[in-house]
């Protein structure tokens, strides 16, 4: 390509910016004032200068987020490399993508998103060689791309589809039901709620759906033609929002599932049974077992996915007519592998297993007999499977960091494997190297890490270093498509994640090990990641940078607060960070079996030891950090983010910025556009190489 004059210029500025950041900041962050805000706990007495920043809608609030979002625009917009890291991303992320689709009667239904659009469409096609058909266009719904669309449930014949309208990120929406012939909207919806699940009856004459309303979660019944003003509520009075209740009618319509899940992790799974065909009462299967259960309905059979008394899980079958525990069988015993996921499709058993982190699929007969196993190119993940007991094909989701997700159709007939459908983004993986390596934690522990890096990378301690981990709700972190990463790498950077205790990737005992008067173990492995980075030579604190979100955001936030000197930089999105009043907000109640609550006084001491807010301390030389947040996140608080940025800023005792992103239409993490998605991904990596002097 001709080299241009804008292109010639910005190479010379790279030549001085590589050695040495100009975009030191000119002037102090917004004043924020503080109160003398402080309350005793368990006779602590605890100070919280910026409460006043938890009231998002008060008028000085939304006037100081106005002013942090100009003076964080003020730099990151400036950064001479800016547009050369945006032009990438554009082209990772303007590509034609898909979704594994729901086939129904012939019929398959999917989204999609083409390479010159913000949002993914829903489109039907029938059979493989069918014409597709726009059935549900977010595009024109709002002007800035805010609202998108996705697919809840699609009846038997294929004739209904119940899709979900999302505006703004938030994870409350609203539920329509689709004429597929007729091409139009039904009469039916339901309000805008946070919806769990809904499925369809097989004869279309109604649906079950699972929310959380006001005073809990509910399974209710709606019949077709119906106002939802009348739904049945079936289930679920009494609970409280610590727990999600899910009901499901088997795909032959004679009984229905309904599964308890107690805390995000579901630590805890109650089963009830109710047979619809004699309309008898609902029954407990599994309601006194301190285990998790998922339950799929097979045909006259429930198969059970459960880590009672098998830590990495194992597979159980149930006989609908004889449900008693003692009559229960084992078909798929727990290995040395966790099981991550189990779905049914053609009578048989398609069992995901994560091994050293990187998925693996076998498939079984109903009695347990191993009848295959998937091939997949390289260590990576599987996902976003769609499949039904009666459906003959599976369709599996699959990719790794540097390749793109491919969709693969699984012929449980014949075990035939081929590729559906295949994202082609620009990047050629034969120029990455992704390795996993094993280190020592504080305690002996050892953890595995996965690092991505250009192949014949010098060792020499003058890469920049992109660290990022989760650790936490059985989540399992297997390498998956990542534009980020493939940036980072191709301006050679190494691209490391850590697998930290709190996952699930080895099982219950895995999880155990980091979470509530455990989760130290967390940052102890991610902070033993750091170190393990520095001895061996692949970077250098003053080229370290971390990044993680949500529970991540945790991670991060304790990390910087606890060893603010292994650290250049830190990328903070929508994170939990006042760990002493995270469950009185939102949806936040339902994480206390994984954090503990500090109304407790017991668990209010493991919760003050690590709780970042509280551990700012001024004087400290802290990194540049820049947090991300916005309005749209209804499950993790913006307050968070709001708290410590004014915390940090009022603290830190070095000149690297503290900075807050704050989108006014963005959620925690689903229906972001192409845009907001770039974006996001360019603000990031440009801070990053800007603080660690990446030339652009």
């Amino acid at each position: 390509m001709k080299r241009t004059l804008g292109a010639v210029i910005s190479l010379l500025t790279c030549l001085s910016f590589g050695q040495e950041p100009n975009l030191q900041p000119r002037e102090a962050p917004p004043r924020t004032r503080t109160d003398s805000v402080q309350e005793v706990l368990h006779g602590v007495t605890v100070t919280d200068p910026y409460r006043w920043l938890e009231d998002q809608n008060s008028p000085e609030t939304r006037a100081w987020i106005q002013e942090e979002n100009s003076y964080t625009h003020s730099f990151l917009d400036r950064w001479p490399g800016r547009q050369r890291v945006e032009k990438r991303f554009n082209e990772l992320e303007r590509v034609e993508s898909i979704h594994s689709p729901f086939e129904r009667n012939g019929r398959y239904f999917y989204r999609k998103r083409l390479a010159d659009q913000e949002l993914y469409a829903i489109y039907v096609r029938q059979g493989d060689t069918g014409r597709e058909v726009l059935l549900i266009d977010p595009q024109p719904m709002s002007p800035d791309h805010s609202t998108n669309v996705d697919i809840f449930d699609v009846s038997k014949d294929g004739r209904v589809l119940a899709y979900l309208i999302r505006a703004g990120g938030k994870d409350e929406t609203a539920v329509h039901l689709f004429d597929v012939d007729a091409r139009r909207d039904l009469a039916d919806s339901l309000p805008e709620k946070v919806y769990f699940d809904l499925s369809f009856l097989p004869d279309g004459s109604g649906l079950y759906y699972s929310l959380m309303a006001d005073d809990g979660p509910r399974v209710r019944f709606h019949k077709m033609g119906t106002d939802a003003a009348t739904d049945l509520e079936v289930f679920g009075k009494g609970y409280t929002k610590e727990a999600a209740v899910v009901g499901d009618p088997s795909e032959d319509g004679r009984h229905l599932i309904i599964q308890v899940l107690h805390g995000s992790a579901a630590d805890k799974t109650e089963i009830w049974l109710q047979d619809l065909t004699k309309k008898g009462p609902i029954e407990p299967l599994v309601k006194d077992l301190d285990s998790r259960f998922f339950a799929y309905a097979g045909g006259d059979q429930l198969f059970l996915h459960t880590n009672w008394k098998a830590p990495h899980g194992r597979v159980l079958a149930v006989d609908f007519a004889s449900p008693a525990r003692d009559r229960w069988r084992e078909v798929v015993p727990e290995s040395d592998t966790a099981i991550d996921n189990v779905a049914l499709a053609g009578g048989k058993i398609l069992v995901t297993y994560v091994r050293n982190v990187s998925s693996e699929v076998r498939v079984f007969r109903p009695d347990g007999k191993l009848m295959g196993e998937m091939s997949f190119p390289a260590l990576g993940s599987v996902y976003d499977t769609q499949t039904k007991w009666e459906n003959r094909d599976a369709f599996i989701r699959y990719s790794s960091f540097a390749i793109p997700p491919t969709i693969y159709r699984y012929d449980t007939g014949t075990a035939k494997q081929s590729v559906w459908a295949q994202v082609k983004a620009p990047v050629d993986s034969s120029k990455f190297e992704l390795q996993q390596v094993w280190f020592a934690s504080k305690d002996g522990t050892k953890i595995p890490m996965f690092l991505l890096h250009a192949k014949g990378m010098q060792l020499d301690g003058s890469s920049p270093a992109l660290l990022t981990g989760y650790g936490g709700f059985t989540v399992n972190n297997t390498p998956d498509f990542d534009p980020d990463a493939i940036v980072w790498v191709e301006r050679g950077g190494v691209y490391a994640l850590a697998n930290l205790r709190g996952g699930g990737e080895f099982g219950e005992a895995w999880h155990l090990a980091g979470m509530r008067d455990k989760k130290q173990n967390v940052f102890d492995d991610f902070i033993a990641a750091s170190e393990w980075l520095i001895q061996n030579k692949y970077t250098q604190p003053s080229k370290l940078a971390i990044l993680g979100g949500s529970n991540g955001g945790l991670l991060v936030g304790a990390a910087l607060t606890q060893r603010p000197e292994l650290y250049q930089a830190v990328v903070c999105w929508h994170p939990l960070l006042d760990m002493l009043r995270y469950d009185k907000f939102m949806e936040a109640q339902f994480w206390v079996s994984e954090y503990g609550s500090a109304d407790d006084a017991e668990q209010f001491k493991w919760l003050y030891a690590y709780s970042p807010y509280q551990h700012v301390k001024p004087g400290i030389k802290y990194p540049a950090v820049l947090f991300m947040t916005g309005d749209g996140d209804t499950r993790v608080a913006p307050l968070h983010a709001r708290k410590m940025a004014a915390l940090l800023q009022a603290s830190t005792a070095s000149d690297r910025p503290i900075l807050l992103r704050y989108e006014l239409t963005a959620g925690h993490s689903a229906g972001r556009s192409v845009t907001q998605d770039i974006g996001d991904s360019t603000d990031e990596l440009s801070f990053l190489f800007w603080q660690l002097g990446v030339a652009p």
